[in-house]
């Protein structure tokens, strides 16, 4: 008998559990779940999980409350509930230590459509760098939703640009708010890691967090209400550093530094942070055919990341400050805000009609500084704190949707849905303290050390309009086939027009077990950070003469001298095909196979340098000793090709409870295609290379795991309520390029995760709860000392199982 894959053979296993339920009984939450309308993907008001001819999932509140304990926040629990999601930690990484990107199906953080309610979620300001993950965008920010304000969330996991515009390429995440009208909750959570820390021979204890959540709602005349709520967290840092080896370069090799080895001097792990969140979602009754509603979202977040440490005797330090050399700390404050409001309802006397009509703002802000750190070329003068600059972005955004039924003489009435939108988004930034950039007096390094800032000549402040429409037609075409059908044009004010369709339909092939599929095409629109983004690094080289490597806008003089051509859309082709079943009301199963081809995938180019290039510079445009570029290109084409699995199981009457199973598998392959070199204009200065390396060729292929499979069993009765969840994270490979050919490469290897959380109710209000998130202490593979930096970093940042070992808490929650 030939060997079965993991996935397989959970499959197989699944298919006999699910076979078996055919004679199981009713349980009514499971029922209710498979029953629930969709509002996600679709306009026809009668699409569930059970009869939808794409993939959704739907994670109820209680799926939420009970996945988010490990890491407090929304992105975390989405990659345990959500196998095709993935969320890296980042360290050391600048910006990236504060605001994390996420990623669905493997595709860019940025080519995935959030929603709250329904309405487009706005875009993060800060722009990262330095991450390994999402370099050089600025993805939604999941962490600001507070996650006690979520009702549900219904994941597609499909193309949707034909109903929704940019961005949706991978799929749609829709947050639907808590609207109950009365009763509330407050909820408390204390925990921590305890781990043996093998690199050290070390107990840890630390990242201790405390969570408060409350909520409330109450009824408002007649059908309206109020649900609001807040949170407060604060988390401490981590550290995983090993024991530091000393760098054995020359300039680090003196008896001072030396007195540093053994020691834990880096600090990778998990920042610090404090957070607070506010939210509200109310509706209002106007008449029998109008309602009002209104909901918003704030949280201002400051986090606090680690950057590498400073030897007491090397070019970064000035001795006269910090006598035993220093580790900087970056800091970053968010601010982020979303409203919203319209007015629903239907329209004429025979409520033909079905309308939506709504205004919704966004807006975050980012500071970013420093801390613990300096400026060298200021010598004994420095400031050892720095504001390194400011980022804005904000979208404003009308919406007007109409609904209505058809009379096509099909099996039921067709739904013809048609809708605009126009939206202003903007982008800025602005410079840091002029002592975070500035030239000093004396040798080293100019600017701030883990900066520099943002230079006065590199603030932007961007601006752009769009206006969209949009038809989309659905229909039972039989009593077996539906089928839906939506067209939608777009048009920007900065790069042009976009037009997508969609063809999705399901077909039932026997009772309880339908085929399912579409195509599509779709674009992401260049971000305004992409399109505009600046920033300068100045550096001493021999001889103490000065240079500069600039990020420049594609639009800029310098870069349309280099070749850089205007950025265009990012356009992809999807197609899906799955087969759903349900032998009983109490279990489903789905497979859906998709491949998606993006074209023209925008990524920030290599560093591109050369003496003739220097030369050019300085003599056309008058700015010396710029001795690197890069900007951002549409540079590679990419191909993702995947298979996901979801399935559940109830049982009713187990050890006088039910119980429940879940089973979800993602597998997904990206390979590169069409890779564009440097243009005219950089050959003709000695610059010929692709202008996507190794290391970004890496981050699009290999650096998140391409599969991943989440099993758990929850068992109940009136009393507890018992998880466990046990998840493979597959394998991934990290590559450097340090240069001259130099590119350690490693692969990181599948590892099993365990997840525990028992639930004791009390009363009827008031419940404890005791929990484990990888429980059983598992760490990702060992990084091989040409990647580990010297023992200082024995665990890359790559492995979704994290590297801080195991999470223990506590919870109590009362309702009312």
């Amino acid at each position: 008998m030939p060997k079965l894959s993991p996935t397989t053979q959970a499959a197989l296993l699944f298919l006999a559990l699910s076979q078996a339920s055919v004679q199981a009984q009713t349980q009514a939450p499971a029922t209710e779940q498979l029953e629930q309308v969709l509002v996600t993907g679709t306009r026809a008001k009668d699409r569930t999980l059970l009869n939808s001819p794409v993939p959704v999932d739907v994670l109820s509140q209680e799926d939420l409350q009970r996945a988010v304990a490990g890491d407090g926040n929304l992105a975390a629990a989405l990659q345990t509930l959500l196998p095709s999601f993935n969320f890296p930690r980042q360290s050391n990484s600048g910006g990236g230590d504060h605001v994390r990107a996420a990623q669905l199906r493997g595709l860019s953080p940025d080519q995935v459509l959030v929603l709250v309610n329904g309405k487009r979620r706005h875009n993060s300001a800060i722009v990262n760098l330095e991450s390994k993950t999402g370099k050089g965008t600025n993805p939604v920010d999941f962490n600001a939703i507070p996650v006690s304000a979520i009702k549900r969330i219904e994941v597609l996991r499909d193309g949707a640009g034909a109903q929704y515009g940019s961005d949706a390429i991978a799929g749609v995440i829709n947050i639907i708010l808590d609207d109950a009208n009365s009763g509330g909750e407050v909820e408390g959570t204390l925990g921590g890691f305890h781990t043996q820390f093998e690199p050290t021979n070390e107990t840890l204890n630390d990242g201790t967090s405390r969570e408060l959540r409350g909520k409330l709602g109450f009824r408002v005349g007649d059908g309206g209400f109020v649900r609001f709520g807040a949170e407060a967290a604060h988390r401490d840092h981590t550290n995983r550093a090993g024991a530091d080896q000393i760098p054995p370069w020359e300039d680090l090799t003196s008896p001072a530094n030396l007195a540093f080895q053994g020691k834990r001097n880096y600090a990778p792990g998990e920042p610090e942070s404090d957070q607070l969140a506010l939210w509200l979602n109310s509706g209002f009754t106007l008449n029998p055919n109008a309602q009002a509603y209104a909901f918003g979202t704030w949280q201002q977040r400051e986090s606090k990341g680690a950057a590498y440490f400073r030897y007491p005797d090397s070019f970064s330090n000035v001795k006269a400050i910090y006598p035993n050399g220093y580790r900087p700390e970056t800091t970053g404050k968010s601010r982020d805000l979303q409203l919203a409001a319209g007015l629903r309802g239907s329209l004429g006397e025979d409520k033909v009609w079905d309308y939506d009509v709504s205004l919704n703002l966004g807006r975050n802000d980012f500071s970013y500084g420093l801390r613990n750190s300096l400026n060298v070329s200021l010598g004994a003068a420095s400031p050892t704190q720095f504001h390194l600059g400011d980022f804005g972005s904000q979208q404003l955004g009308f919406s007007a949707d109409f609904t209505r039924e058809l009379a096509l003489g099909l099996a039921k009435p067709a739904t013809l849905a048609l809708g605009v939108e126009a939206r202003r988004e903007s982008f800025r930034t602005q410079a840091g303290d002029a002592a975070s950039y500035s030239v000093g007096p004396f040798d080293g390094t100019p600017g701030a050390q883990a900066g520099p800032g943002l230079q006065a000549g590199d603030a932007v402040d961007l601006s752009r309009h769009l206006i969209g429409a949009y038809a989309d037609l659905s229909a039972d075409i039989s009593e077996r086939l539906f089928a839906d059908l939506a067209l939608r044009a777009d048009r920007y004010s900065d790069f042009g027009s976009a037009l997508t369709a969609k063809l999705s339909a399901r077909y039932l092939l026997a009772q309880g077990l339908a085929l399912r599929g579409a195509v599509s095409s779709n674009f992401r629109a260049p971000s305004l950070a992409q399109t505009g983004f600046s920033f300068t690094v100045t550096d001493r080289g021999d001889g103490g003469s000065l240079s500069q490597v600039r990020t420049l806008p594609v639009g800029s003089d310098i870069a349309q001298a280099l070749g850089a051509e205007k950025l265009k859309a990012e356009t992809a082709r999807n197609a899906s095909l799955g087969l759903s079943w349900q032998p009983s009301r109490t279990a489903s199963l789905s497979i859906d196979a998709y491949d998606v081809k993006v074209k023209d995938r925008i990524t920030l180019s290599e560093r591109l340098s050369s003496d003739a290039l220097t030369q050019l510079i300085q003599t056309q445009f008058g700015v010396a000793g710029v001795n690197g570029v890069n900007f951002f290109t549409n540079a590679v084409d990419t191909h993702t090709r995947g298979v996901d699995l979801v399935g559940q199981w109830t049982q009713a009457g187990v050890l006088g409870g039910d119980l429940r199973w879940t089973l979800a598998s993602s597998y997904n392959k990206t390979t590169l295609s069409n890779i564009r070199n440097t243009g005219a204009a950089l050959k003709a200065l000695g610059i010929d290379k692709p202008l996507v390396g190794l290391e970004e060729s890496n981050t699009l292929t290999a650096a998140a795991p391409r599969d991943r499979h989440v099993i758990s069993a929850n068992w109940n009765n009136s009393n507890w309520n018992l998880l466990a969840r046990a998840t493979r994270h597959g394998e991934t490979t990290r590559v450097f390029d340090f240069g001259g050919g130099f590119t350690p490469t490693q692969t990181y290897a599948a590892v099993w995760q365990l997840d525990l959380e028992a639930e004791v109710k009390v009363t009827r209000q008031f419940s404890l709860s005791l929990g484990g998130v990888n429980i059983t202490d598992r760490y990702p593979t060992r990084s091989v000392d040409d990647i580990s930096y010297f023992g200082n970093f024995p665990y890359d940042v790559l492995s979704p199982v994290g590297f801080n070992g195991a999470f223990y808490y506590a919870k109590a929650k009362y309702s009312f």
